[in-house]
């Protein structure tokens, strides 16, 4: 069964809405709603025309919000060589991690643990894999639940949110995993150095995102939403439509496809 989508229309609401700073006053004032309306579609209440209203007022795509509350799209299913997910429980949610390898050379790195590194050390066992490095996309708690788990060598991170025993890196910094090339690229804003990290060398681009985005949705902008959005923009949605995108939670997809379907970014549309 794939993953449903992390986000529903109302999260996508409630994130602009926090992002941007407006009280629900304001908001549907700016949207020319009654406070009651806002409140109900909040709360999950399906109603077009005053989703219709509230897009523009977000800075969100009407349509793709729509989309949405009608649950009109999905992502295409990912199945790569090179490239396996790990979805574990974490409290109420569910969280991803990601197993990349070289077919190749069997070298191999983790990215994220989510709640538990079970699954993962079981199938780099199985796969004969020689592990070289976990990455750490950021340190909220369900992505570092379990790193002693994962068993890597060494850990990484980003030298904008450090972490006990884990090596620093200057985002930019790259590395090679066989005839992989790795790539750090900062995504800030949801927290202080949210990384994405840009694979190429598999049958796809690949780009694991961790909470910078979501298929039709992003992390909050818990840190600064101006910059969430921002670098998602830059570092992102300039990579190749094809590109992977392996978030923290929720399925798969790609660059072309949130070009297409995320309400938060309209100019691609």
């Amino acid at each position: 069964m794939p993953l449903p989508l992390e986000d529903c229309f109302n999260d996508v609401v409630n994130k602009a809405q926090f992002g941007l700073g407006l009280s629900n006053e304001a908001l549907s004032a700016s949207a020319g709603i009654e406070l009651a309306a806002l409140q109900a579609v909040k709360g999950g209440g399906v109603d077009k025309a005053v989703l219709s209203r509230l897009a523009p007022a977000l800075q969100l795509h009407g349509p793709s919000l729509l989309g949405l509350a009608e649950n009109a799209w999905q992502p295409e299913p990912v199945l790569m060589e090179g490239l396996e997910t790990f979805t574990t429980t974490f409290g109420d949610m569910t969280v991803n991690a990601f197993l990349v390898y070289d077919p190749a050379t069997r070298e191999a790195a983790v990215f994220d643990t989510g709640a538990s590194a079970a699954g993962i050390a079981a199938r780099l066992r199985e796969l004969g894999l020689n592990l070289r490095h976990l990455f750490l996309t950021h340190t909220h708690a369900d992505h570092v639940a379990d790193i002693a788990g994962v068993g890597a060598p060494e850990v990484n991170v980003s030298e904008h949110e450090p972490y006990p025993d884990a090596t620093t890196f200057t985002p930019g910094a790259s590395w090679s995993l066989g005839n992989l090339r790795i790539e750090s690229r900062s995504t800030w804003g949801h927290s202080k150095g949210g990384t994405t990290f840009v694979v190429r060398g598999l049958a796809r681009p690949l780009a694991i995102v961790g909470d910078a985005v979501f298929a039709g949705s992003m992390g909050g902008g818990k840190v600064s939403y101006a910059d969430a959005l921002a670098t998602n923009r830059k570092e992102i949605f300039s990579l190749p439509n094809d590109t992977v995108l392996a978030p923290g939670h929720g399925p798969l997809t790609s660059v072309g496809e949130e070009k297409a379907h995320n309400p938060f970014f309209p100019e691609f549309k």
